[in-house]
C-alpha cells in the first residue's frame, strides 16, 4: 500500500482524482456496486462488491471532512438516486392521488418500479 497525495472531485457518481500539480484527472472511480466505509478517524475507503480486493483508502484533513465525504459518496450512486426517486414518487402520489411521472410518459418504465433490478 503506497500513499499518494491526490485531489478528488465528485461529479454525480464518478469520483475523479488528480495529481496535485495537474488540471486533467488521472483516473476516475464509478461509484456503483461499492461500499463506502469509515476506517479510522480521518480515513474512509471505497471497495467494490464484485472485486473485494480492489480497495481505495482516502485520508481527510479532519474528522468532519471525512464524515462529509462518506455521506456525499453514499448518496452519489445511481441506485441511491433511483430509490430516492421511487420513495418521493410514492409520497407525492399518496398526497395528490396522481403519479408525478405520468405527465412525462415514463411512469410505467421498469427502472421506476419497486423490486426491479437494472441489468
Amino acid at each position: 500500500a503506497v500513499l499518494k497525495k491526490r485531489l478528488v472531485k465528485l461529479v454525480v457518481n464518478f469520483l475523479f482524482y488528480f495529481r496535485t500539480d495537474e488540471a486533467e484527472p488521472i483516473g476516475a472511480l464509478l461509484l456503483e456496486h461499492c461500499r463506502i466505509t469509515k476506517e479510522e478517524e480521518n480515513v474512509f475507503s471505497i471497495s467494490f462488491i464484485e472485486e473485494p480486493e480492489r480497495k481505495y483508502c482516502f485520508e481527510c484533513a479532519s474528522e468532519e471532512q471525512c464524515q462529509e465525504w462518506v455521506e456525499a459518496l453514499k448518496r452519489a450512486s445511481y441506485e441511491f438516486l433511483r430509490r430516492s426517486l421511487i420513495f418521493y414518487r410514492n409520497e407525492i402520489q399518496k398526497m395528490t392521488g396522481k403519479d408525478p411521472l405520468e405527465q412525462y410518459g415514463i411512469s410505467e418504465e421498469a427502472r421506476f418500479q419497486l423490486g426491479t433490478h437494472r441489468q
